[in-house]
């Protein structure tokens, strides 16, 4: 594209192309200099640097208004013959042809703002707008909206424009005006310099209606009242319209302000919004309304299956994601539906047929506009004009181009019709008889409801159906908005309908209940279940198996969006893409700069929530080993803190190395890579490092790595932290150096402390100070100790435990009665305390199965009775899972009161996991002889 053309092989081309462009015709024959010119330039794209050069390099100073209006022409007048010759030519691509024109859009405005700026300011005049705030000289910040701020522009599109000031004041000059009126005659003048008709033609039309309060307000408004007009006023399709909003010319300081502290947050929402389609289908409507009404159906742009339907799609999917994924906040069509490609939220074809669609229509739409140098997407009626954009559009006839034509329309409208398609709900209206709020008393309805739900096989309609007017009457439904109540009201038939499929009706019925007490308020996540009526009985399925995923999902509702996986959720993670896909997201050049440290924290925990929500949903499928969630678990809690530690270093502001020698030890679950659903992180804090401000800039770290995990925003929290195994524990220092910690251990440490030893590990940071910490963990563990002395230390330890948790029930607690979790737990760290000095293998971190079947393998305890011990241990372990998850124990069948299944305890009656707890009494016996 870019090869040098002689004079006479671009003299060819030109000619071969003129028939496809009156206005190029007869420009070239009225101007033949600058035929002459373009036959020199056909080879080079007109770059931003040849336009600005032009309008500097004047033959004569720019000494008034009409000079300037007089460059302008010019200089859009050789932009445009040169562009439509290279794209008639085959020589530019849509990409250079939107860019050039956005460029000259961008080039003509500012240059034009600078000179009517200063002859406005000259003292004699108005003089400078001073701020009556900040005292400063004030710019005008023009926005570019629609294509123009999209730099998608077309040859001969509108340029829509909003003119906003920052602060109101006063001008400095003779004849001082206030600060809106200086902007408005500024904002007159650079309209005119655009859009005025001349000798020399125009530059841009220029389009302002998109203004804030429409097109009988003020020309000019200062960023207080767009702000102001946001938060009371602003309209959803005015969210539309700003998705492509840019700012081409004012301050850098006033320019980051707007888009990130006003307009941000007004177009992209924290949550995910799915009340966006709605908003979607009402607008569209609207238009197909005008559609009609204007006989535009031949209409490229605004017909059916047009370029505005596209824009639409790719619209839509920014509005619903774009708060919570940078990837989507950007402003070109194209880029936008390349990112929707990658990630798939449409099938992939969908995108590709989408993306061929656009490129066919916006290469069409240039072709009708080159023309005559006309505004227009109305495909010609007359039949020359019909045959000229057939042949340049590459084809013989105009049937055969028609033929094309309809196919990619016919693709954008399907895709468009699927995914804006009017909700389809389950069950007809007219089907479901509803209880409506505050219709207790009306006994017909009530009696109706509950015999369709005898047939539909609800054991007891009665009492499911009271139930639902309680819901309904509760205080907790009364305090949603109407729109929201209409919601669930619409939704409720639909999930009555799902439940029918599950065992244990009345009790997924109840926690779909409780769920929606916690979602109602949400308007977008109900709007989710309206827009994807599967997702109800994804819903059912999760609620049914898990009252602690029904409360977790009512927590995070975002997580909604989870389910909306076309094939569910059932790959295991890839962390190594994962950790990629968290990084792209945390550093993102898309992220509110002024907000970075506030969108990261939220990025965190969006992450950590989704990944063990999709471990959760895998879980409670049957198909992951307990060993196996606990290993991507601890994985995932490894990743999350390696980013925290980056993040937190990074945001320090006293620091004396590039890299921190600092360490992050796991103990407890995280040590021994058996976390679980609501672990907390058991940490420790060393590092390694002589200089004399060591200890306060770690000591920071460590406070500000503390502060990333459990500060509160309003996506939750990333994990709950205990720092108390630490030296000294609560009253000791936050972090120690590695030689104070090594110290501590070999001369101060309980044995309990050694115990926690057992289970403790390097888990992110320097891997020096790593490696120094492992070293020092097993010196401390191969210390050879007294054993009666180690067993009375022990049982004195396990003795303290059980006084700090007593079980005054008839209840079996699986993990801290006699023939437990902690049992065994306790007996393989005297195992390795005892033993490892003549065996170090037993300090391998490979988890307490491990180090039993080692233990019987070496002959520290009877082999039958260590895998008798194991297998118990893993049943403990699942049962107390299956507990905490559910709050029905398989092997029972018997419900268990709230009180019993908490989170804080699992515990089974008496008669359940005899075998279990009888391997663990017995090899206690072996170890301990008690």
């Amino acid at each position: 594209m870019t090869t040098p053309f002689d004079i006479s092989p671009a003299a060819a081309l030109i000619d071969s192309i003129l028939p496809y462009s009156r206005f190029l015709k007869r420009t070239l024959d009225s101007e033949p200099e600058l035929r002459l010119k373009l036959q020199e330039q056909l080879h080079l794209p007109f770059s931003r640097e040849a336009m600005l050069t032009f309008l500097q390099q004047t033959p004569k100073n720019l000494n008034s208004e009409v000079d300037l209006h007089q460059r302008l022409r010019q200089l859009r007048k050789r932009v445009i013959l040169r562009l439509a010759t290279r794209d008639l030519a085959k020589l530019a691509d849509l990409n250079e042809v939107m860019l050039t024109m956005t460029a000259l859009a961008d080039t003509t405005i500012q240059f034009a703002l600078q000179f009517l700026h200063t002859a406005l300011t000259n003292p004699a005049r108005f003089g400078q707008p001073i701020g009556e705030k900040t005292s400063t000289e004030q710019q005008l910040l023009i926005i570019a909206m629609g294509k123009l701020g999209g730099g998608e522009l077309n040859v001969s599109s509108d340029v829509d424009l909003i003119f906003i000031y920052p602060e109101d004041g006063t001008t400095n000059g003779e004849k001082s005006i206030t600060n809106q009126k200086f902007f408005t005659k500024l904002g007159q003048k650079l309209i005119a310099s655009l859009n005025d008709y001349t000798v020399d033609g125009y530059v841009f039309r220029v389009d302002m209606r998109l203004r804030p309060y429409g097109e009988n307000s003020p020309l000019t408004i200062s960023l207080p009242m767009l702000e102001d007009y946001f938060v009371t006023q602003g309209r959803e399709w005015e969210r539309h319209a700003w998705i492509k909003s840019r700012v081409i010319t004012g301050s850098s300081i006033a320019e980051a302000a707007l888009m990130e502290l006003i307009v941000r947050p007004f177009v992209f929402r924290k949550y995910l919004d799915f009340e966006a389609y709605e908003a979607m289908r009402r607008l569209h409507t609207q238009l197909r309304k005008e559609v009609d009404r204007r006989e535009l159906h031949n209409n490229i742009k605004l017909g059916p299956g047009g370029i505005r339907e596209i824009e639409f799609i790719a619209q839509v999917f920014q509005l619903i994601r774009g708060g919570r994924d940078a990837d989507l906040c950007i402003r070109p069509t194209l880029g936008v539906l390349q990112r929707l490609k990658q990630k798939q939220p449409l099938p992939r074809q969908a995108v590709d047929e989408l993306i061929a669609a656009y490129h066919f229509l916006r290469k069409l739409e240039h072709r009708l506009q080159y023309v005559d140098d006309q505004q227009t997407q109305n495909l010609p009626h007359q039949t020359d004009d019909q045959q000229l954009i057939a042949n340049s559009m590459g084809f013989n006839d105009y049937g055969d181009f028609l033929q094309h034509l309809d196919q990619h329309r016919r693709h954008v409208t399907r895709h468009f019709e699927q995914i804006f398609s009017s909700r389809r709900k389950a069950l007809k209206p007219d089907s479901f008889t509803q209880i409506k709020p505050g219709q207790s008393n009306d006994d017909e309805t009530t009696k109706i409801f509950s015999k369709q739900l005898k047939i539909m096989g609800y054991l007891d309609p009665d009492k499911v159906t009271a139930r639902v007017q309680q819901f309904y009457d509760s205080a907790v439904f009364q305090a949603f908005n109407q729109t929201n109540q209409e919601r669930i009201l619409e939704l409720m038939p639909t999930l009555m309908e799902t439940i029918t499929q599950f065992p244990t009706m009345e009790i997924t019925l109840e926690r779909a209940l409780q769920l929606f007490e916690k979602i109602g308020q949400y308007s977008a996540y109900l709007a989710l279940l309206q827009e994807y009526p599967q997702t109800l009985s994804r819903v059912a399925k999760l609620v049914n198996s898990s009252q602690w995923a029904s409360d977790y999902l009512g927590n995070h509702p975002i997580l909604l969006d989870e389910l909306l996986a076309p094939a569910g959720l059932h790959a295991l993670p890839d962390w190594t893409a994962l950790e990629i896909e968290l990084h792209h997201q945390l550093h993102h050049s898309n992220i509110p700069k002024t907000q970075i440290t506030e969108w990261q924290l939220d990025v965190l925990r969006h992450f950590q929530h989704a990944q063990v929500f999709r471990l959760l949903a895998i879980d409670l499928e049957g198909n992951l080993l307990l060993e196996t969630l606990s290993d991507h678990l601890t994985a995932l809690a490894d990743l999350i803190l390696k980013k925290v530690l980056q993040l937190a270093w990074q945001g320090l502001k006293k620091k004396h190395r590039a890299t921190p020698t600092f360490a992050i030890i796991g103990y407890g679950k995280l040590g021994g890579k058996e976390l679980g659903y609501v672990s907390d992180l058991d940490i420790v804090y060393l590092y390694q490092d002589p200089h004399p401000e060591a200890m306060e800039v770690y000591t920071k770290l460590a406070q500000s790595i503390n502060t990333w995990l459990t500060s509160h925003t309003s996506a939750g929290i990333l994990y709950e932290t205990d720092l108390r195994l630490r030296p000294n524990g609560a009253s000791g220092l936050l972090v120690n150096s590695i030689e104070a910690f090594t110290q501590y251990q070999q001369l101060h440490a309980w044995v309990w402390e050694h115990q926690a030893l057992t289970r403790a590990r390097f888990v992110m940071g320097d891997h020096a100070v790593g490696e120094k910490f492992e070293q020092m963990r097993k010196d401390i563990l191969c210390q050879a100790r007294n054993l009666a002395h180690l067993k009375q230390e022990i049982l004195t330890m396990r003795a303290k435990i059980l006084e700090a948790h007593p079980n005054t029930t008839p209840l079996f607690d699986v993990k801290h009665d006699h023939g437990g979790i902690i049992d065994v737990e306790f007996i393989v760290q005297y195992l390795v305390l005892g033993h490892a000095h003549r065996y170090p293998q037993l300090t391998g971190n490979i988890g307490n199965i491990a180090l039993l079947k080692l233990a019987g393998e070496l002959g520290l305890i009877p082999s039958n009775k260590a895998n008798a011990a194991l297998t118990a241990y893993r049943e403990l372990r699942r049962t107390q899972h299956q507990l905490r998850l559910s709050g029905i124990p398989e092997a029972t069948g018997a419900m268990l009161t709230t009180k019993d299944t908490t989170q804080k305890f699992a515990r089974v009656t008496n008669d359940y996991l005899q075998t279990e707890r009888q391997a663990v009494y017995e090899l206690w016996e072996v170890v301990f002889g008690t």
